[in-house]
């Protein structure tokens, strides 16, 4: 437990207000014992932020002793535990540990030799007076519920400040969409209308034109679904690890020695872990089939107790040392990754080529 300067400094001060007022006032037939009391009556308030009610109880007690004792000394100490005590919440307690005292408090007037139950009760009320007592706790009680408010505040505006970001996303992503759709579709269309027309005339299709195609068959539909699912529509779900082998399908049409392992009990997955796994698998052989001047990909799915592990590797030209260019697509893995609470790496290998490694957690329902 950590005591602040200023929460000590106050301890210090009240201990030695309590301790000036036993020596210089008139006390007489008073027990030497008081004044350790007094002076742990205001150490105690040191820790009044870490432990209120202990505090609280503390302060009271230490009151109860040095009256006891025969010093007739304000319970200063006291009023600011029920300051502190009531700005932590604690209300209830506060006001039943204040009840006993107002009932305690002159009997350990009557204990310290006072004659009379009206003198005791006098001086009693002088020790605590109620006003005080309501004082101090009105003051804990504002200060809580200002802190409150100002907690609630922050949270208002960050709650507003998210809420903002995500309208301009979302803006984002269908401009992103509507312009990529129209050139996608152009492509989409131009490819089918060639491969219509080489097989009308009988000749060999290209495989680079069914691949062409076929890429924008599913980049279009993945828009389509994008846009669907950027309107709260669950008709078309996004891609998952079911969609794993199509993409290692098509690399290999595209020319790229690609092979898929898969390994460990898949269970349910969560939609988030299903749609980021397929994203990362798709953008390293993106890269790979783009930057990597590769010959060869082996991609690895590990269903592990409470994560499933990804690894992309490939026997491209990236050379051990060499720090990977943090693009787009590497970027946006990682957000991807880091908003699940997972850990990716993508750096290039000791024998050469690159690797694309990620861990995302996994909450399995029982």
């Amino acid at each position: 437990m950590r005591i602040g300067v200023g929460d000590a400094a106050i301890a210090v001060g009240v201990a030695a207000i309590l301790l000036i007022t036993g020596l210089t006032g008139e006390h007489p037939g008073a027990a030497p014992a008081g004044y350790p009391l007094l002076v742990a009556g205001g150490l105690v308030l040191a820790a009044r932020r870490h432990a209120p009610v202990a505090v609280l109880v503390g302060t009271g007690l230490c009151a109860l002793g040095y009256q006891a004792a025969g010093f007739d000394v304000p319970a200063v100490a006291y009023l600011i535990g029920v300051y502190g005590a009531v700005r932590a919440g604690h209300r209830l307690v506060t006001v039943a540990v204040s009840v006993v005292m107002l009932g305690v408090l002159p009997l350990a007037v009557l204990a310290a030799g006072v004659s009379g139950a009206g003198e005791a009760f006098a001086q009693a009320r002088d020790v605590l007076e109620l006003a005080w007592l309501i004082a101090a706790g009105a003051a804990g009680e504002a200060l809580r519920q200002a802190e409150r408010r100002a907690e609630e505040a922050e949270r208002t505006r960050e709650e507003t400040a998210l809420r903002r970001a995500g309208e301009e996303r979302l803006h984002i992503a269908r401009e992103l969409h509507d312009s990529l759709t129209h050139q996608i579709s152009v492509i989409k269309v131009q490819a089918e209308a060639a491969v219509h027309l080489a097989h009308k005339r009988g000749e060999e299709v290209p495989e680079a034109l069914l691949v062409i195609r076929d890429a924008g068959r599913d980049a279009a539909r993945e828009l389509r679904a994008t846009l669907e699912a950027l309107r709260d529509d669950d008709r078309n779900p996004p891609r998952g690890l079911d969609h794993v082998p199509d993409l290692v399908q098509r690399a290999r049409s595209a020319g790229l020695d690609a092979t898929l392992t898969v390994g460990g009990d898949r269970g349910d997955l969560p939609v988030a872990v299903e749609r980021t796994a397929y994203r990362i698998v798709q953008e390293a052989l993106t890269n790979v089939a783009r930057h990597a001047a590769a010959a060869s990909a082996q991609v690895r799915i590990d269903y592990r107790p409470g994560a499933v592990a990804i690894e992309v590797d490939d026997d491209g030209t990236a050379s051990p040392g060499a720090a990977p260019v943090p693009g787009v697509g590497l970027l946006g893995m990682r957000e991807r990754v880091t908003a699940l609470g997972g850990r990716l790496r993508a750096e290039p290998r000791s024998e050469g080529g690159f690797t694309v490694r990620a861990e995302l957690p996994v909450e399995r329902s029982s």
